[in-house]
């Protein structure tokens, strides 16, 4: 008898062996296919077959990840692969974000886990369920920045296209180069930098002009201040506040009356492919990128969120948006967007 009890658990272990190599076949089949269609839909061209395939790795590896995520049933949102997929986390986070904070706000941040201290809205009431600032004409089109860490400008920048549109009465696209180029007090252009050195920028010059007139080329560049199509601005602010650190509901009051920029946690892999629902993974307080938050509001399961505007196209996320989980049992908020807030005065 023990002759034949081997020879059955050596093909049964051989079958068990068998089906996890075709799994893997299968997988590596898929990845490939899946991989060649992503190449076609963002026009991506390799220089050579070694790098493609090393970019193919990075590839499956972040399909896997995608994968085995959306296998969960108990999740507010779901991820998908994008224009990020072919690139490492380093990589990502070298050139998708380039929030750098200055060292001074890290350490009012841990001195005080809540900065409650009088501002603007300190008193606005009666803030509803809901805020969205794209329906009240106030958001201009989702932008991209490219292979640039300059997010710090588009988050400011969409916070004073808000900001005109609400106390003027017209929506103008403006331009992001021109802090890139001419915001250098702190600011390092595509090396990073931070909104609020960008609002005072913009009123120490008086303004700051259309994407037209200085449209964005994805590299810093010297500034064309002189220039006759810079002599007329477009927007201009008188000032900035910040938001109360650590603190949602003063954050809540904010929004509720313009877009405001904030820092926020946006280099995990779950955040980088997210593509809809609430997001609520797992983050910390390494902020490394901006967004402008341009609304909030309850699903209907009852989840509070808030409405987030990106800079990494309309692709990512839900149209180049995202909403994420409000009132998390943090003061600072989820993935930290409550730590570093910042809005531009008319």
């Amino acid at each position: 008898m023990a002759p034949i009890i081997i020879l059955i658990l050596t093909i049964f272990l051989s079958s068990r062996t068998s089906g996890a190599t075709s799994r893997g076949d299968l997988f590596e089949a898929s990845a490939i296919e899946k991989h060649e269609q992503w190449m076609t839909r963002f026009q991506r061209v390799y220089p050579d077959e070694s790098e493609k395939r090393n970019r193919f790795e990075v590839f499956k590896k972040n399909l896997e990840f995608v994968q085995r995520f959306n296998m969960n049933k108990n999740v507010t949102y779901k991820l998908d692969v994008n224009e990020f997929s072919d690139l490492t986390d380093e990589e990502f986070q070298a050139t998708l974000t380039g929030l750098v904070v200055p060292e001074d706000i890290y350490r009012m941040s841990t001195e005080k886990s809540v900065n409650i201290v009088p501002f603007k809205y300190g008193n606005v009431s009666n803030l509803g369920e809901s805020m969205d600032w794209r329906q009240e004409g106030a958001v201009t089109p989702v932008k991209y920045q490219g292979a640039c860490g300059g997010c710090w400008a588009f988050s400011a920048v969409a916070a004073v296209e808000g900001i005109t549109r609400i106390t003027k009465g017209r929506l103008v696209t403006l331009s992001e180069q021109q802090l890139l180029d001419c915001a250098t007090d702190y600011n390092q252009g595509c090396s990073g930098g931070i909104m609020s050195k960008a609002f005072e920028y913009i009123i120490k010059n008086q303004g700051i002009t259309t994407e037209d007139n200085y449209p964005y080329q994805e590299s810093q560049q010297t500034c064309h201040q002189s220039t006759q199509s810079l002599a007329f601005p477009a927007a201009t602010i008188s000032g900035y506040e910040t938001v109360p650190m650590n603190n949602e509901e003063a954050l809540l009051q904010a929004v509720s009356q313009q877009p405001v920029s904030v820092g926020i946690e946006g280099t995990g892999a779950a955040f980088r492919h997210y593509s809809g629902g609430i997001f609520d993974g797992e983050c910390g307080t390494d902020l490394h990128h901006a967004v402008t938050i341009v609304g909030y509001g309850v699903s209907e399961e009852g989840t509070k969120y808030w409405v987030v505007k990106n800079s990494w196209g309309e692709t990512w996320g839900e149209a180049g948006y995202m909403r994420i989980k409000r009132d998390v049992n943090a003061p600072e908020g989820m993935c930290g967007l409550a730590m570093y807030a910042y809005y531009p005065l008319a």
